[in-house]
């Protein structure tokens, strides 16, 4: 082969090589880019989930309060009956048959979420069907702390309430957490998702306000320092306030 050959067959191939090498890092860099926002999809639903459960307890909880009743028929079928109901309502996502769309992360940890909820339901079957006693003090911060605690010792997401002054200690912001929930305390209500990719891209942040609602004021609003009915003095809060925030880590450098 003549020199200007060898030569022409050497541009080829380095053309060909430096060509493949932008192929497979623009692919890596869309592979990334699709699982964040499959992630980011994927903590937004959980969120969705678990304050949908918060939202049943709620309509549930003159039922679950009287002490006229035993058995509430408030069992763990009629919960979850209820939560996939109201989550198709806001999502459009049926939870007994999941899209084909939906991320595969989604796929696997909504169901665990929602059977991780009816579990809570179940266990507390016995104080919730109890009769002669008013209060029973399964509430929706109750029950959401009780089912992120039992989703998060299942899988490798964890889930969380958390409140600057949370009632139950547990509940008690970490660093990043506080940060994020003080700037959302100076901002008007909103549904907003607050998203952060840390420790080099590889856990995500994610928080999701949650507000007070007319019905939590029976405890949380005025007058203020008077103790409500579970015994806490009420923090003299208006329909509307920052009441804390569903906080979900997702970390994603093994998957």
């Amino acid at each position: 082969m003549s020199k200007k050959g060898r030569l022409m067959n050497s541009r080829s191939f380095i053309f060909i090589f430096l060509s493949l090498m932008c192929f497979l890092t623009w692919s890596s860099i869309g592979w990334a880019q699709t699982l964040r926002e499959e992630t980011e999809q994927t903590a937004q639903h959980l969120a969705v989930l678990l304050n949908v459960g918060r939202l049943i307890v709620e309509r549930n909880q003159t039922l679950i309060n009287d002490p006229r009743k035993g058995d509430k028929g408030f069992t763990p079928e009629v919960f979850e009956h209820e939560v996939v109901n109201e989550f198709i309502r806001q999502t459009h996502i049926d939870l007994n048959d999941l899209p084909t769309h939906l991320p595969s992360l989604a796929k696997e940890l909504l169901p665990l979420l929602l059977e991780s909820s009816k579990q809570v339901v179940a266990d507390a079957q016995l104080v919730i069907n109890q009769r002669g006693i008013g209060y029973k003090n399964f509430i929706p911060a109750t029950f959401g702390s009780q089912a992120a605690r039992k989703f998060s010792n299942r899988s490798h997401v964890k889930i969380k309430q958390t409140a600057l002054n949370p009632r139950n200690l547990k509940n008690t912001p970490d660093e990043y957490e506080a940060r994020v929930l003080k700037r959302l305390a100076t901002q008007p209500a909103s549904g907003t998702v607050i998203a952060e990719w840390i420790d080099n891209d590889t856990t995500l942040r994610a928080l999701t306000p949650i507000y007070y609602s007319q019905d939590c004021l029976a405890c949380h609003g005025n007058p203020k320092g008077i103790l409500d009915i579970s015994g806490y003095p009420r923090e003299g809060a208006q329909e509307g306030d920052l009441a804390g925030a569903i906080s979900i880590q997702i970390p994603v450098k093994d998957r």
